[in-house]
């Protein structure tokens, strides 16, 4: 009898896709790890194939060589990781567990083979006058990348630093799926979505639900129970100060800030503790302001006599005093913010800038039907790459907002990007309306987008977003400025039902109010980023309670009681849930001063002025990290940046 073909795995296939965009509606769950498994095969067949090469080490035969392995790995990570953050399946979350630790160990494999690394360091040594300043940024990149995974270690040394990778790789997975669940579980017992807090917080007008609703969502990751992440932040902690260690460094701050732009903890510490003395000089102004509304409540017997403002006042009371004194109802500014006509005028915002277009394209795989793909292109028509948007909510995705690559550009190869949201879902009777802080992060998240799209980098080490963390925040940050100009509001900014444009009274309100309540929003930013910090300068954890020494670090950092972090720690997973933001959350206001002072230069060129844009184009969205950051900005703005335009950007100088 005959049997049916056995079906061939997607990711063993070449993609016969539009725009090489991955094939979502064919890929099945288990079509993952066969394919994870044979990518790891293949790169180390590359790997050592670069070893057993009889000829001298080159730049050619053995850095590009490096660059250009893993490619099968890199398709099915890329979509794995990616879709496992929007698109959570507990199918794939199995998925994501099994085939972390051996990434992990396939990555140290080859950051830890002393063959491989006696060839990069012969090219290292050797004269690089041949080589371009790209060609010589990938080689720094691999070359330390050797020596910051242990290669210089002993045998015994290496194989612990492998089992601290691999378990570091299973306790952030554990603790994104942890906060996952308790986000969820926030939603079940409020009656709204994490993405809703804040929008909530300011309008909820019953003391008893607010204060509900903040325990609930300070409190998760922190309840004792099997979805608690307190002593994985522990062991976490545990494991990143015995890897620091390793290295012969104090601490895991000094050791992740030794190649990033900041270079040193001391240097952070001193450029947050000027932005939070600011701030919290701001904050009990607003805390004083606030009061005299809640004292008004006390008077008409809506609030106990005696009270004052706590932090679950905090956001409510601003939003009265906001009201009275800019006559500015977020209600009302939403209807102008649609969120296809604000994501067209995000859009418009880059044709303009830099010369590019996009166009929706139908027909093309993608992982949720709430997604929406559309072709970029250049000036002269040549495909830049696709950009994918995701948007909406919902219980398999996890909070915040994000930009990450399906697939990476590098020579011959053109990107596919996606920006992910959870902004206000549409219903019944309205259309997706979004907030003032939902316009900016779009925004935002679209710079991100521009870094990835517009790169011209030949490697994929080096290409796009491949920067410092102190750095990759610049042309997301940047991006941000131009979302409510009026010049750029008259484009996309008009009313639900009647397509009318926000009236400039209405514009008026929303950049008067711009720097409102700067004390709380900066303040809570910064104390995240302290925070992170306090945790990366721990030379140990013995003895340590995660609430105590929380509550002591906001203490020490002067901040006031009405305020908490943005994040505290069991839920604060750009620190926890991965290592990307570890001793780098600070890189947000680091950026900042950047993004603030490039943005000073388009206010006094002009802020669609095309040589400025394009100098921004060239020198810094092309270059990926093909160049040293500060190199890249100095051929921007012709000038380091002034550390003030921070403070005053945010009005607290």
């Amino acid at each position: 009898m005959m049997t049916a073909c056995a079906r061939e795995n997607v990711f063993l296939q070449e993609w016969d896709t539009p725009y090489g965009i991955p094939p979502f509606d064919k890929i099945e769950v288990a079509d993952y790890m066969p394919a994870i498994r044979e990518g790891i095969a293949r790169q180390q067949a590359e790997i050592q194939a670069i070893i057993d090469n009889p000829d001298a080490p080159t730049f050619e035969n053995t850095v590009a060589a490096l660059d250009r392995s893993g490619t099968l790995l890199d398709r099915v990570s890329a979509v794995l990781f990616n879709i496992s953050e929007s698109d959570y399946s507990e199918a794939l979350n199995a998925v994501v567990e099994e085939a972390t630790p051996l990434v992990s160990a396939a990555q140290d494999d080859i950051m830890m083979n002393p063959e491989l690394f006696a060839r990069v360091k012969a090219v290292y040594e050797a004269p690089q006058d041949g080589l371009s300043r790209e060609e010589q940024m990938l080689l720094k990149k691999f070359y330390e990348g050797f020596i910051r995974n242990g290669i210089g270690l002993d045998e015994a040394s290496r194989q612990r630093m492998r089992e601290i990778n691999t378990e570091l790789a299973g306790l952030a997975l554990s603790f994104g799926n942890n906060l996952l669940a308790q986000s969820n579980a926030f939603k079940e017992e409020c009656g709204f979505s994490v993405a809703s807090y804040y929008d909530k917080m300011a309008s909820e007008p019953d003391r008893t639900l607010r204060e509900k609703f903040f325990r609930a969502y300070t409190s998760r990751g922190a309840h004792g129970d099997s979805f608690d992440n307190k002593a994985l932040v522990l062991k976490t902690m545990a494991l990143r100060i015995e890897k620091a260690k390793l290295l012969g460094y104090d601490s895991p701050a000094a050791f992740i800030l030794s190649d990033k732009m900041a270079g040193s903890p001391q240097t952070v510490d001193l450029f947050l503790a000027d932005i939070m003395d600011a701030a919290m000089r701001r904050a009990k102004e607003e805390v004083a302001d606030m009061q005299v509304f809640m004292d008004r409540d006390i008077a008409s017997g809506l609030v106990p006599a005696g009270s004052r403002i706590e932090p679950w006042d905090y956001m409510y009371y601003a939003e009265r005093v906001r009201a009275a004194r800019y006559e500015l109802d977020e209600a009302e500014v939403s209807q102008y913010f649609k969120m296809e006509n604000v994501r067209a005028g995000v859009f418009a915002t880059a044709s303009r800038l830099y010369g590019i277009k996009f166009e929706p394209v139908s027909g093309v795989p993608l992982y949720n039907p709430e997604c929406e793909a559309f072709k970029v292109t250049d000036s002269d028509g040549s495909l830049i790459g696709i950009i994918i948007t995701d948007y909406y909510p919902r219980d398999s995705k996890r909070g915040g907002a994000w930009m990450t690559n399906f697939v990476e550009q590098q020579e011959g190869v053109r990107p596919v990007i996606v920006n992910v949201g959870n902004f206000n879902k549409p219903t019944a009777d309205t259309p997706s309306l979004l907030t003032i802080d939902q316009v900016e992060t779009m925004f935002h998240e679209f710079g991100h987008a521009l870094h990835g799209l517009l790169s011209q980098c030949k490697y994929k080490g080096t290409s796009g977003t491949s920067v410092k963390r102190d750095f990759v925040e610049f042309p997301s940050q940047v991006n941000e400025n131009w979302a409510f100009e009026p010049e750029v509001l008259a484009t996309y900014a008009f009313h639900y039902k009647t397509g009318e444009v926000i009236p400039e009274a209405l514009v008026r309100k929303v950049q008067a109010a711009a720097n409102f309540n700067q004390g709380f929003t900066t303040g809570e930013l910064c104390a995240a980023s302290i925070l992170d910090m306090k945790w990366h300068e721990l030379g140990s954890v013995e003895g340590i309670d995660v609430d105590t020494f929380e509550r002591r670090a906001c203490e020490d950092m002067g901040l006031i009681k009405e305020i908490v972090p943005r994040y505290r720690s069991t839920y604060f997973n750009h620190i926890f849930g991965s290592s990307g933001y570890s001793a780098g959350y600070y890189s947000y206001l680091w950026a900042e001063v950047l993004d603030k002072d490039a943005f000073e230069l388009f206010r006094q060129k002009g802020i669609f002025d095309p040589e400025t844009a394009m100098s921004l184009r060239r020198n810094v969205l092309e270059k990926g990290g093909s160049e040293e950051p500060m190199t890249l900005y100095r051929a921007f703005r012709g000038a380091d940046p002034d550390p003030a335009a921070l403070l005053r950007a945010r009005g607290l100088r």
